[in-house]
């Protein structure tokens, strides 16, 4: 069960609406894209870091965390930094949801003790490693955290439909733009939780799930959007990784002043938990070529749903300086998203393409 130390907050102590982003890389052959499990060897050849680069659930992957910045950019040159570190160990790296062509069990379990645990837990459900990108916005107190929090719910459908980047798992296509977002729906406290209506509603419903899971405290849920009082964030952790940084930076972007809107700007209707899941699942499937509900179930177009975001965030742009990453966003509705390019790929050249050219694509994002 939480503890009331496991639930004390840092909301306020640092800089409000400052950001911090974490992506998590497939450890592969530099040539060919095939996945290796290498994370300790990776790790123990780098040197000094701005930033950190830490092993995750599964051997063949490392997640890449940058410092606390106020722009967008900022994070986003730090991530490309990271990324060469990782680079000049000698090991390939490739930026996707899911890897396109590792067979199920290739991967590893990392021998540390947080995640023999979760192996215990979750057993065949945490067979296929994933690939996710996590933003933290910073919260000036509690009662802003769960307004973001709300609000960032309603737009968890449009992130993800933008950020799907992974139609391939185990060599094969899904059918899928996001196969890493039905990877996840078999661990448990995945999901989207309902609406907060205050932070002690958060905390009450948290002592409440810890022990009924009998993990240690709200690190252990996987929610797709969560608050984070130990860091003082609402932290987003719904998308896939994305192979270029240019496309990482205009999600960003977005998540920014989204939850910069969420905070100060109007309040909007609030959809419910079965649209919600509804919508994100079309996300997954379709991806940028989908459809979405809206709070009143009426669906359309991803293209339709962005361009009311954007123009909605548009004044938060100005502020938050990111205005060049959001003009991004329209090139990667052109090219179909990730899930789009990976596809192109495949029409043209295979399976085994796809690993080597993301793996290429990969690489030259961090230089």
């Amino acid at each position: 069960m939480a503890s009331d130390a496991a639930l004390e907050h840092r909301f306020g102590c640092g800089e409000s609406f400052s950001l911090g982003v974490e992506e998590e890389l497939f450890l592969v052959d530099p040539v060919s894209g095939r996945q290796t499990n290498t994370s300790a060897a990776v790790l123990a050849r780098l040197g000094p870091l701005d930033g950190s680069v830490e092993r995750e659930l599964h051997a063949c992957q490392v997640e890449l965390i940058t410092d606390i910045h106020m722009r967008a950019d900022a994070a986003i040159r730090q991530l490309g930094e990271l990324r060469r570190a990782v680079l000049r160990t000698g090991a390939g790296i490739l930026a996707s949801g899911t890897h396109p062509t590792a067979a199920e069990g290739d991967a590893a379990i990392t021998d540390k003790e947080r995640y023999e645990r979760i192996h215990f837990l979750l057993g065949d459900a945490a067979v296929t490693p994933v690939g996710g990108l996590h933003i933290h916005v910073g919260m000036p107190n509690p009662e802003t955290a769960i307004r973001v929090f709300n609000g960032l719910r309603r737009d968890l459908p449009l992130l993800q439909a933008l950020a799907a980047n992974s139609p391939f798992r185990h060599g094969r296509d899904t059918g899928l733009a996001s196969a890493r977002e039905v990877s996840l729906r078999a661990w448990p406290r995945s999901g989207t939780p309902r609406v907060m209506r205050d932070y002690d509603d958060f905390c009450r419903m948290t002592r409440l799930l810890t022990r009924a899971a009998d993990v240690p405290d709200y690190t252990w849920f996987w929610w797709k959007l969560r608050p984070h009082p130990r860091l003082g964030t609402v932290e987003i952790r719904a998308l896939d990784a994305q192979t270029s940084l240019r496309d990482t930076a205009a999600i960003v972007a977005l998540v920014h002043c989204l939850a910069r809107d969420a905070a100060d700007g109007p309040p909007r209707e609030d959809p419910s938990p079965e649209l919600v899941e509804e919508a994100i699942f079309r996300a997954a499937r379709f991806g940028v070529r989908g459809e979405l509900p809206d709070a009143g179930g009426a669906v359309r177009p991803v293209a339709e749903v962005m361009a009311e975001a954007v123009a909605r965030v548009e004044p938060w742009a100005d502020e938050l300086g990111c205005q060049s990453e959001l003009a991004a966003l329209p090139d990667l509705l052109e090219r179909g998203g990730g899930a789009g390019a990976q596809r192109a790929i495949f029409e043209v050249a295979g399976i085994e393409a796809v690993a080597r050219e993301l793996t290429a694509a990969s690489a030259a994002a961090g230089t």
